[in-house]
């Protein structure tokens, strides 16, 4: 029997997930917990969706009011604030040693720990972005920005003379920071300095990767001058740009929608010689650290069951998420998926995100002076200080 409501008794004999998976992916792993749930007469497991950021704060809430879901799903970002606020608990003790060594050591650490404990238990490994082609527009992806915006002007199109392209090259949500971040990388820099927890945005990396991502729309004009997810996302769909950067999360949908699909690096920066580096982000279960006794017992093992191999490969046909288990990733269904190896050639020059509270106030500080730099206020200079200035100001508050 499935459970699809919220929690707002503890029953005894129910295990509920939080998750903020897409509806396809809702649908199996509702199927999962009903398997599972044949092992055990008596018990009710279910499932309840909620977006990324409000699954953070309603969870936050619930637990703290001894309250919440026994398991929660998310990207490994999660984990500092779910630490700091003591509403997780260290699983290192609870699970075996051989299960733990059955995860990815490389290409990226699988499972998240912080401050020496295990916080989450991975049952996928990227969440990070790639270049998404249309082979049906272009038949091979360009390898350098250079060569992207050669083939972007022949593939912007005016079609009814209006002096607007109907037709663009790229599309990506540009205006949200984390879509930026592969070209920081891609120009050598990074946000956060790891060892200290200080944000590293006033650099001529964050610089020069805003001013790049400017040039593409006001100067070469083969991405939109305005573009949020959705407008991209419909381009893209809709046949009305060749390429998009995005992540596995949404490559099952373009898949459905029929369109012949590319994955392949993002294009190499020229200056530099590197390949722009996205933010990996392992996705996994934790414990409510108010889940104890028989209950926690139930709900490890369903954490079992869902992390298994078997199952991650259930995932990786679906959506081409890459499993956590070795066992799942070394095998033919992964290792002879063209998406999925392509995705993997991204995630080995990318780099594993920071699983600390600080990245919060990282991200909150960047967003408004970027998005000023593409309606003309600022510069991409005055950007990258005032992102430095503000993420120095929020970690200080927050942390006094």
């Amino acid at each position: 029997m499935l459970l699809l409501t919220g929690c707002s008794k503890r029953d005894q004999k129910r295990i509920l997930v939080w998750h903020s998976m897409r509806p396809v992916e809702a649908e199996l792993l509702r199927a999962e917990l009903a398997r599972f749930g044949t092992r055990h007469p008596g018990w009710t497991f279910g499932e309840l969706y909620y977006q990324n950021e409000t699954a953070r704060t309603n969870y936050i809430i619930s637990a703290l009011g001894g309250s919440g879901p026994e398991l929660f799903w998310g990207a490994n970002d999660n984990v500092g604030p779910l630490v700091e606020m003591g509403v997780i608990q260290p699983l290192e003790t609870l699970l075996e040693p051989a299960f733990l060594d059955s995860f990815l050591f490389e290409p990226i650490k699988a499972n998240t720990w912080l401050n020496g404990h295990l916080w989450q238990i991975a049952d996928r490994v990227g969440n990070h972005l790639c270049l998404v082609y249309n082979k049906k527009m272009i038949a091979s992806p360009p390898q350098t920005i250079s060569e992207l915006i050669r083939v972007g002007k022949a593939l912007t199109r005016d079609f009814n003379s209006d002096g607007k392209p109907d037709q663009y090259a790229l599309v990506w949500n540009y205006t949200e920071p984390f879509f930026a971040v592969p070209f920081i990388g891609g120009y050598g820099g990074w946000i956060i300095d790891d060892s200290t927890r200080q944000p590293t945005l006033n650099t001529e990396a964050v610089t020069r990767a805003c001013q790049l991502i400017y040039d593409l729309g006001h100067k070469y004009r083969i991405i939109p001058e305005e573009c949020d997810y959705e407008i991209a996302n419909a381009l893209f769909k809709d046949g009305y740009a060749a390429m998009i950067i995005n992540g596995s999360w949404s490559w099952g949908t373009y898949l459905e929608n029929g369109i012949n699909l590319g994955i392949a690096r993002i294009p190499r920066i020229d200056e530099t010689g590197l390949w722009p580096m996205p933010a990996v982000s392992p996705l996994g279960y934790s414990l409510n650290i108010n889940t104890t006794g028989e209950k926690r017992r139930i709900a490890l093992e369903l954490l079992h069951h869902l992390t298994s191999a078997e199952v991650q490969l259930k995932f990786t046909a679906l959506s081409i998420a890459l499993p956590s288990r070795a066992a799942a990733f070394n095998s033919p269904e992964v290792q002879n998926n063209p998406l999925a190896l392509a995705s993997l050639e991204q995630m080995k020059v990318g780099r594993l995100m920071s699983p600390v509270t600080e990245m919060r106030w990282i991200w909150d500080a960047m967003r408004p002076s970027y998005q000023a730099i593409f309606s003309g206020r600022v510069s991409a200079v005055q950007a990258a200080q005032q992102m430095q200035a503000l993420a120095l100001k929020l970690i200080k508050e927050n942390r006094e």
